[in-house]
């Protein structure tokens, strides 16, 4: 695994399940909410207004992986303007949401990427 660290937003945490972590056995997830309380967890830690303090320190962290950022469009837009956002990968996956949050939703300052490529996978993923 090419990562140990996950985090994740409130909204995409809840839509997929919002259960305490034990699909991802070496992960640490890390959930950025201002309405879950860490009482209600025990395998993930709950991130409330110091994400800007949190983030960098994990980032600092002797040792570390990658850290994946999963879902969370407003989380990643506020990374992205401080600097902390160092890839993106982007997956179109055809299956049609009732809603969500866009990846990168108004307002927001610009956010520049590279291409570096692209990779088709073929076939029926039901």
């Amino acid at each position: 695994m090419e990562f140990d660290t996950c985090l994740v937003g409130r909204t995409t945490f809840k839509s997929t399940g919002g259960q305490d972590q034990g699909s991802m056995p070496g992960v640490r997830t890390f959930v950025f909410s201002r309405t879950l309380q860490q009482n209600d967890f025990e395998n993930v830690t709950i991130v409330s207004d110091d994400w800007r303090e949190v983030v960098p320190a994990l980032r600092e962290e002797d040792g570390k992986k990658n850290i994946w950022l999963f879902g969370g469009g407003s989380l990643f837009r506020s990374l992205a303007e401080e600097g902390l956002v160092d890839t993106v990968e982007v997956a179109v996956i055809p299956t049609i949401l009732d809603g969500g949050i866009p990846l990168v939703a108004e307002p927001s300052s610009r956010i520049g990427l590279r291409f570096k490529g692209h990779c088709v996978y073929k076939g029926d993923i039901r």
